[in-house]
C-alpha cells in the first residue's frame, strides 16, 4: 500500500512545500543582473544601428524641388537594400538596379555629406534632352504627369531647353566642374549619360537645382529610394537655414503646439511613386 499511495501523491501534484520552493527557483531565474541588462540594451542597440544603417533610414524633406510628389516637412522611411551594391553576406535580399523614373536619394557629387532626393531621368547608355519642358529620352517624349508646370512657373530657357545653352547663360550658378565636363557628353542635340552614371531632375522643375547644375550622380553615391511617408508637418522651406540653438527650440516648441491642426494627417502612410 505505501507504494501505492506515493503513486497518488505523485499523480495529484507537488505539495504545498515544493509549490513554494518551486517559486523560489522561478524567482531566482529571472532577476536580471546589471551586467545582462546593460547587454541588453547593448543588443537592442546594435539592432537598431544595423536596421539605421543597413536597411532602411528616415529623412526629412527640407526643400521643395519634388513637390508634388513630396512636399516640405515629409518625413520618409527609405529602403537602404534594393538598390544597394549586391552583397554576398545576403543573399536572399532582393537588388536591382536603378532605373527610368525612380524616386532616389543620393549623395550630391562633390558634397559627400549631403544627402539629396530626386527622380531617375537618364541611366547609362541613355541620350537626353529637353524642349519646352518636355523630357525626351531616346528620342521619345516622356509622359510625367507628375512633372506638370504651375501656373506661377515661366519658361527658362537654360531648364526647359537643356543642354540646348551654355552653362554660361544658366538662370542658376552650375557647378565649375560640371561647365568643364557638359560639353564632352553632348552628342548633336543630346546629353549622353556615361557609364556607372546617372542623371536626375526633380519633379518641380523650375525649382530644382539638379543634374543639370552639377551633373551626374555616380553608381556608388545612390544610397536607396523613399518607401512612404510615415509623418508630414506642415514646414517653411526655410527652415533648414535656421540652425540656431534658439531657433531650434522655437520650432520644437512650434511642433508641440501644432502637432494636431499642422499634421498632413492624409499623407500618414502616403507610398512614394
Amino acid at each position: 500500500m505505501a507504494k501505492a499511495d506515493k503513486l497518488v501523491a505523485e499523480s495529484l501534484g507537488p505539495t504545498p512545500v515544493q509549490i513554494a520552493a518551486t517559486e523560489d527557483k522561478a524567482d531566482e531565474r529571472v532577476e536580471e543582473t546589471p551586467f545582462e541588462a546593460l547587454a541588453s540594451i547593448c543588443s537592442v542597440l546594435v539592432i537598431g544601428l544595423f536596421i539605421l544603417t543597413f536597411l532602411a533610414q528616415n529623412f526629412v524633406i527640407p526643400s521643395g524641388s519634388m513637390e508634388k510628389t513630396l512636399l516640405v516637412g515629409d518625413h520618409l522611411l527609405v529602403d537602404r537594400v534594393t538598390l544597394a551594391p549586391r552583397a554576398s553576406w545576403m543573399p536572399l535580399v532582393h537588388y536591382r538596379e536603378p532605373k527610368h523614373g525612380d524616386v532616389v536619394v543620393f549623395l550630391k557629387p562633390g558634397e559627400p555629406d549631403l544627402f539629396l532626393v530626386k527622380r531617375l531621368i537618364g541611366v547609362p547608355g541613355d541620350h537626353i534632352h529637353l524642349r519646352n519642358g518636355v523630357v525626351i529620352v531616346n528620342g521619345v517624349a516622356q509622359d510625367e504627369p507628375y512633372a506638370k508646370l504651375g501656373p506661377e512657373d515661366r519658361y527658362v530657357p537654360y531648364k526647359d531647353d537643356f543642354p540646348a545653352l551654355p552653362t554660361t547663360e544658366a538662370d542658376d550658378p552650375v557647378t565649375a566642374a560640371w561647365s568643364v565636363d557638359l560639353p564632352t557628353h553632348i552628342q548633336g542635340n543630346d546629353l549622353v549619360v556615361p557609364d556607372g552614371m546617372y542623371f536626375m531632375m526633380g519633379d518641380h522643375r523650375h525649382n530644382s537645382l539638379d543634374s543639370r547644375y552639377w551633373g551626374f550622380v555616380p553608381r556608388a553615391n545612390i544610397v536607396g529610394r523613399p518607401l512612404f511617408n510615415y509623418w508630414s508637418f506642415e514646414t517653411p522651406e526655410d527652415q533648414m537655414d535656421k540652425t540656431g540653438i534658439g531657433e531650434r527650440i522655437a520650432w520644437m516648441g512650434h511642433v508641440a503646439r501644432h502637432f494636431f491642426t499642422d499634421t498632413r494627417w492624409k499623407r500618414t502612410l502616403h507610398l512614394v511613386k
